[in-house]
């Protein structure tokens, strides 16, 4: 029997700077290389808030928003063999399309220096689906098609993802807390493990305390950083970062006649040999860029920041010997990666 429509909840996002809208929807059944996700779990990422803000220059309205959560596979297209029905899974923002039967696997997935796969992004970035290019979301008062949201909407009791999107993972694993692998978790821990490389007695800065910040903290600790200094203007989030590894914290405003990057090179003898920004502020990331260590310190640049925005930096910080790097979804490879991580809670 194949599968119908079905009328749910979402919450709809009409327009920039317009508050979420309840409404009733219908997701349309999946089709080739499409699996229909029954969301049971999902959170708020930063991402979400910025694109309705109407500052992400591919944001498309109205759409169904949410990248980060967990579900239950509730009916797949033709052609789907990595996942079937019943699946507990996490949908993923950055596709993966390896280890697919009868799927040719691009060449960023095939390449072990990347993890950005092409398979499906064109489509996904003007929030249609790749079979038809149309969307699978209607509002139920007037037919009115919706956009699709990175590939995920997961802001929706049912969402339509493509089969390379799919995580399936242990179904013994609280969806509660696997949802959070669907974005700032695993960015922060991969950023530790697969873009820094992080080793043990390194040292470590951190700049902005959410999430991912909280993860990238966690991950340093659990590599054995000898230091790891967690930096944010909210002195309530000090605490918690202390609880997830953070040996010192430090807030900017205490500072208000030196550079935090001043601050930091002074604390650390030098500098950091590792920084991480994690807020998407194109200042920060320069001070966390100046506050590592010259001749071989690594900075990482996790943020992502508004449509338009610039880096700027003097030449001489990179030519001293610093390394200035970005990371997406912490260059983890997600549909492989994703529940390994899920084992290792």
């Amino acid at each position: 029997m194949s599968p119908s429509e079905i009328t749910c909840k979402a919450a709809l996002a009409t327009a920039p700077n317009v508050p979420l809208e309840i409404c009733d929807v219908i997701v349309s059944p999946p089709q080739k290389g499409e699996v229909r996700i029954k969301i049971t779990h999902t959170a708020l990422c930063h991402t979400d808030s910025y694109t309705l803000s109407g500052q992400d220059p591919e944001g498309l309205f109205p759409a169904i928003l949410g990248h980060e959560a967990a579900g239950i596979v509730e009916s797949v297209g033709e052609g789907v063999t990595s996942c079937k029905v019943g699946d507990s899974v996490i949908p993923c923002y950055q596709a993966c399309c390896l280890n697919i039967e009868n799927v040719q696997p691009c060449k960023f997935c095939v390449h072990p220096k990347t993890n950005l796969c092409q398979a499906v992004r064109q489509w996904t970035g003007c929030g249609i689906m790749k079979a038809d290019e149309k969307t699978r979301f209607r509002k139920a008062s007037d037919d009115t098609p919706i956009f699709h949201f990175m590939g995920t909407s997961t802001f929706s009791e049912y969402t339509v993802v493509h089969e390379v999107a799919v995580a399936v993972v242990n179904p013994k694993a609280p969806r509660e807390k696997t949802c959070l692998l669907g974005c700032g978790v695993s960015t922060g821990w991969g950023a530790v493990y697969n873009t820094a490389k992080v080793e043990k007695g390194n040292t470590v800065a951190v700049f902005g305390l959410g999430a991912v910040g909280l993860a990238v903290i966690e991950a340093s600790r659990e590599v054995g950083a000898s230091r790891i200094l967690a930096i944010d203007t909210n002195p309530e989030k000090f605490e918690v970062a202390k609880k997830f590894g953070a040996t010192e914290c430090v807030n900017p405003k205490d500072f208000a006649n030196e550079k935090i990057q001043d601050v930091i090179v002074k604390m650390t003898d030098g500098g950091v040999d590792f920084s991480f920004e994690c807020i998407g502020n194109v200042d920060v990331m320069r001070a966390a860029l100046e506050c590592a260590h010259k001749g071989w310190g690594e900075s990482v640049i996790i943020g992502v920041a508004a449509g338009g925005k610039e880096i700027a930096t003097r030449p001489f910080q990179l030519v001293t010997g610093r390394v200035w790097r970005g990371t997406a979804f912490g260059g983890d490879k997600s549909r492989v990666e994703g529940p390994k991580l899920v084992e290792k809670y």
